[in-house]
C-alpha cells in the first residue's frame, strides 16, 4: 500500500453535503474495498462561492483503486499525487471547541 494525496476541488456546497459524502466514502472503503483503500484524514478547503473542497490522505493499492473508490462513493477525484515521505513538525492542531 502507498500513501496518496487526493485533491477534490469544490466538491460540496455545504458541510452537511460533505458529511454525507464522508459516510459514503468510509462505507465503500470498509465494506467493498478493505484490501485496496484506507482513508487516513482529510482537510476541508474553503473554495469560495459557498463551496468546499478537500485534500485527502489515503493509503491505497494503486491510483486506479482510488478512482474506483471515488466512482463507487460518488466523490470527485480531481488529482491523485503519490506521497514519497512525511515530515511532521507539529501534530495537527485540535479543532476549536465553541464555549
Amino acid at each position: 500500500m502507498q500513501l496518496y494525496t487526493i485533491l477534490r476541488r469544490s466538491g460540496w456546497r455545504s458541510g452537511a453535503d460533505l458529511e454525507e459524502a464522508a459516510g459514503r466514502s468510509k462505507q465503500v472503503a470498509d465494506e467493498q474495498m478493505p484490501e485496496d483503500i484506507r482513508w487516513i484524514r482529510s482537510y476541508v478547503l474553503e473554495e469560495g462561492g459557498s463551496s468546499v473542497g478537500t485534500v485527502c490522505i489515503y493509503e491505497a493499492s494503486s491510483p486506479e483503486a482510488i478512482r474506483q473508490h471515488a466512482s463507487l462513493a460518488d466523490l470527485p477525484c480531481d488529482e491523485i499525487i503519490p506521497i514519497v515521505d512525511t515530515v511532521v513538525v507539529r501534530p495537527d492542531p485540535a479543532p476549536a471547541v465553541a464555549e
